[in-house]
């Protein structure tokens, strides 16, 4: 197979992580003929250096004229968030990508590794029992972060309002999304709203049971988003496919990320309605670790590992890297992050060479 992907590393630890997941992308190239055409293109902080812009025109066209993006992470220290260089760094790269693009649909696998189940901050009653694996779909282009912004004087008091809206098209992109997943899954879909307030929520509702109805193979149920908080913390297990709207499901994942037990464990990909997607690990930049080639690799080779299932359907190398994954980790090897003695942990690049010697 011959497919052409845009390489941007971005800020921080992004680079590091890039390169060992390069590594990755090279040795499945080498075990199954592929060609994978790597174009590599500044974006973030490193751009801005270069060109004053965090997304230069350069990039957008290598990102135009490729099957997939491979996106690493953007933004600087926070004690230098006034400089130029970082002001608005994340909006002016990766959110306007999503706009560009108009990728809708973000996916976030949240999955405990059986071998790091002692690092889920959960007990291990709840996480062992039956494991915790399941997906959440986010609707990325809707929601109050998209709506208008207002900040005015009223009665002589400072008052803000931002606008959340939704239209009918938008939920409906993302409830198929869902019901097609699920049907690959478990064959179950929860969708996640505050209904019992909100009227962007009852036509969130509205519409999943109108979409439910074409797919009468997945079951569907409902969820207040607060619930859902809760049913996190005493039963992760039961969820399968949760499906949310753009505000819940920013706070959600990152509430599920961390029943993982870390944020180097996390991929994520974003899908526009045409299928083209973009690939990236869910933590930050990490400046603070940056250089020092102790990251945590495993988030940016699994955003690797959802593009090759999702954009290129190889699913064979997907789960050959997986495995190596699982048999890395069953040996005991653990970067800092996931390790709980700070003497017993292996570099960043030691532990893609483990990787890599199981593949």
């Amino acid at each position: 197979m011959k497919r052409s992907i845009a390489i941007l590393s971005g800020d921080g630890i992004g680079p590091e992580v890039m390169d060992q997941t390069i590594r990755i992308i090279k040795k499945i190239e080498e075990k199954f003929g592929h060609q994978f055409h790597l174009q590599y293109g500044d974006v973030g902080g490193v751009a801005y250096d270069k060109f004053e812009k965090h997304l230069p025109e350069m990039t957008h066209q290598i990102c135009e004229y490729s099957d997939a993006i491979l996106f690493g992470s953007v933004g600087g220290p926070l004690t230098e968030s006034h400089l130029k260089k970082w002001q608005d760094c994340e909006k002016n790269s990766i959110l306007v990508l999503r706009k560009k693009f108009q990728f809708s649909t973000n996916m976030r696998p949240i999955k405990v590794f059986r071998e790091l189940n002692a690092i889920s901050p959960l007990k291990e009653s709840i996480v062992g029992a039956n494991g915790i694996d399941f997906i959440i779909l986010r609707e990325l282009l809707g929601d109050v972060y998209t709506g208008e912004h207002k900040t005015y004087i009223e009665n002589n008091l400072r008052t803000a309002t931002d606008l959340s809206l939704y239209n009918e098209k938008q939920i409906k992109i993302l409830a198929h999304h869902s019901f097609k997943v699920a049907q690959k899954r478990k064959s179950k879909v929860t969708s996640v709203d505050k209904a019992n307030a909100l009227d962007t929520s009852k036509l969130w509702r509205t519409i999943m049971n109108e979409v439910s109805n074409q797919y009468p193979d997945v079951f569907l149920e409902h969820m207040l988003v607060d619930n859902c908080a809760y049913q996190f913390m005493i039963n992760p297990s039961q969820f399968d496919v949760i499906v949310t709207a753009n505000l819940f499901g920013d706070i959600l994942s990152d509430a599920a990320a961390g029943l993982t037990g870390s944020l180097g464990l996390i991929p994520s990909a974003s899908f526009n309605e045409q299928g083209f997607a973009l690939y990236e690990p869910s933590g930050g930049s990490a400046p603070n670790i940056a250089g020092k080639n102790i990251a945590n690799p495993i988030a940016q080779i699994l955003s690797f590992v959802l593009l090759l299932k999702h954009s290129f359907e190889l699913y064979e190398e997907a789960i050959l890297i997986e495995k190596a994954i699982h048999q890395t980790l069953k040996n005991g090897f653990r970067t800092q992050d996931i390790c709980f003695s700070d003497n017993n942990y292996v570099s960043s690049s030691k532990f893609t060479d483990i990787i890599l010697s199981f593949i």
